[in-house]
């Protein structure tokens, strides 16, 4: 009887991606000098909030940075049931994240019933229907596996991930991708999938643990899903991985050159730094956006507006094109 071939998912690392994975592997050594300094904690700590606040952005949740701040807290906060269930649910599984083994089928169930405890009425099971997945309009744009098909797919996936010697960095994005494409639970698939890339960098770097990627997928929502769909057109993921990697290095980068910048000027005052962090920022990365701001310098959104309002004022900054698709220009 001829044996089953082994399943190799589709995707060509292009000269991009591997520029990308040279840039990220040094700029996790200056992230690494950041979560090891004196605000180590206070950054991790902020970190966490913005990666739940990130991951359940993307499904639609409303809740802002300072509410999920007071439930994490313990506190009572005004806002729909299923969105308080779904930050609580994400800060259960990415608080137990450097518990699972990425290579485990068993830990990505636990991982998915942490997430969607409350939400779904199986957490932790494979869907037993067919889903398709909807964009903003109604429209179905991917029509997944039959269900019936879901355990093997799975099985193939991580059979796959354990053999592969291809860097951490590409077997992290190719398995996101086949596993959003998969889509093996009724719910909850995004959030699990970004959860599952970030358990599996960690392995690599645990300075990813740390690194609210999720986030920054976020403030490029649009982009995120485009990448999902230009995959799927070209049959293989390398428009994916060309996309996670840039973003993952944006992360890193961001807070890399408020850092710089708050050691060039650290005798100012903590308003001054801030002002200088985003200059610098906005100097070597021009279409920076809010969000990405946000998490490189620490401030709350609306920290983040209140100074840019500042160096409009100064004449120092000013706004080419829209907020989505332009950039800064620094005067």
């Amino acid at each position: 009887m001829k044996s089953k071939e082994k399943y190799i998912p589709p995707y060509r690392v292009s000269g991009k991606a591997m520029n990308l994975i040279a840039e990220i592997a040094a700029a996790i050594e200056r992230y690494r000098i950041i979560l090891e300094g004196p605000d180590g904690v206070r950054l991790r700590r902020i970190n966490h909030v913005r990666t739940i606040r990130g991951t359940t952005a993307i499904e639609g949740n409303t809740l802002t940075e300072a509410q999920i701040t007071a439930i994490l807290a313990g506190k009572r906060v005004a806002g729909p049931q299923r969105e308080i269930d779904e930050v609580k649910g994400a800060h259960a599984a990415y608080e137990s994240i450097e518990s699972f083994n990425p290579y485990s089928i068993d830990d990505l169930l636990k991982a998915h019933g942490l997430m969607t405890k409350e939400l779904v009425d199986r957490p932790g099971k494979f869907r037993n229907c067919n889903v398709g997945v909807m964009d903003g309009a109604g429209n179905v744009v991917h029509m997944a596996p039959p269900f019936a098909n879901v355990p093997s797919l799975v099985k193939d996936l991580f059979a796959w991930l354990a053999d592969s010697e291809d860097p951490v960095l590409i077997k992290s994005c190719v398995f996101h991708y086949e596993f959003e494409f998969i889509h093996p639970f009724p719910d909850g698939n995004g959030r699990t999938g970004r959860l599952w890339q970030t358990a599996l960098l960690g392995t690599w770097r645990n300075e990813f643990y740390g690194a609210p990627v999720e986030n920054i997928v976020w403030a490029h929502q649009q982009e995120y899903y485009q990448a999902i769909r230009a995959s799927t057109v070209a049959g293989e993921c390398g428009p994916f991985i060309d996309f996670m990697l840039d973003k993952i290095l944006r992360t890193l980068m961001a807070k890399g050159k408020a850092y710089g910048a708050a050691n060039e000027k650290s005798s100012q005052k903590s308003s001054q730094k801030s002002d200088q962090k985003i200059l610098s920022i906005m100097k070597s990365m021009p279409d920076i956006t809010m969000a990405e701001i946000a998490n490189a310098t620490g401030l709350s959104i609306a920290g983040v507006k209140k100074n840019i309002r500042k160096l409009k004022d100064a004449n120092l900054i000013r706004r080419i094109g829209p907020d989505k698709g332009g950039h800064w220009e620094v005067v």
